[in-house]
């Protein structure tokens, strides 16, 4: 019977990949070598653990319980490593994060680095993503996730509040009429960010209570952030942003905001956790390092 932690994690990984090679590619080693690695894990073990195809597997039933059983006995040995660091002073481990792109880039990218400044010990990994697939969540001890959330497997942290805005450049401004009322934008053009799957041509407004929802005619659109303000930047159109994305251009007077009396629906910047995982205590101690970085005030307001 193995008795190696590393072997647990080995197959908790090719496990949550789903295949084998897109577990070589999380491990950054050959498929080859992760297929080898998993036949002599299950000769040592004297079980078959996985049914094989050419591009997905799936477990045996011994496999599942082999999974379920190696997930809690890792939880419990990080609980347990965690706690006995917590005790020393001491913080270290490894803290796997994962972050939308724009805002990734932006900020969380200076928080980590901050942060591992005052625990250099820590081993940090940082992906940068718009789109987090359920399987993928479970790689993360915290997803920085901004806007509504549609997973209620995991538990919202907040981190920053953050506004949306529709603005464009005087240019823009300058050759169409100022729309007055949502219903204006339909003789405008608009540009529209592709994001957390969202109908993203459906703006809704709020105003006393009323509710005003519009289809914007995009005549642009892209899936990066800074794509699009570049494009607002250039007077290509209308553009609904988040708050922490286009404050600097709104206070250097590179993009003004329209409609401004109208509200939209705010996307918050939250930290999510595995609600069937007990959170460890790096992962609190991060969580507790970016609220008081963003809150209450954060630094784009």
């Amino acid at each position: 019977m193995s008795n190696d932690i590393t072997d647990l994690r080995f197959f908790v990984a090719v496990t949550e990949g789903g295949s084998l090679a897109e577990a070589a590619r999380r491990m950054d080693v050959t498929a080859s070598s992760v297929s080898q690695r998993l036949q002599q894990l299950e000769a040592r073990l004297g079980l078959h653990l996985v049914h094989r195809t050419t591009r997905r597997f799936s477990l045996t039933d011994e496999g599942e319980l082999f999974y379920a059983g190696a997930v809690g006995l890792i939880a419990d040995l990080d609980r347990l490593t965690d706690t006995l660091r917590a005790r020393a002073g001491e913080v270290a481990g490894t803290l796997n994060v994962c972050g939308p792109l724009g805002f990734g880039r932006h900020h969380l990218a200076a928080a980590i680095a901050d942060f591992h400044t005052l625990h250099p010990r820590l081993i940090v990994s940082l992906s940068l993503s718009d789109v987090v697939s359920v399987a993928d969540a479970n790689r993360f001890d915290m997803i920085v996730h901004i806007g509504s959330l549609a997973d209620s497997s995991m538990v919202a942290y907040p981190i920053a509040p953050n506004a949306r805005f529709v603005c464009a450049a005087p240019d823009y401004m300058a050759r169409h009429p100022v729309p007055r009322k949502p219903q204006d934008l339909l003789d405008h053009q608009c540009i529209a960010l592709r994001e957390n799957q969202e109908d993203v041509t459906l703006w809704r407004f709020t105003k006393n209570r009323k509710e005003v929802s519009v289809r914007v005619p995009a005549i642009l659109s892209s899936n990066d952030g800074d794509v699009v303000r570049q494009w607002a930047l250039r007077g290509k159109g209308l553009i609904m942003r988040s708050e922490w994305d286009v404050a600097e251009s709104l206070a250097t007077g590179r993009l003004v905001r329209v409609l401004e009396d109208w509200h939209l629906p705010d996307a918050d910047i939250v930290a999510l956790v595995d609600r069937r995982n007990r959170m460890a205590a790096r992962v609190k101690l991060f969580l507790a390092f970016l609220q008081a970085r963003f809150r209450p005030v954060p630094p784009w307001r």
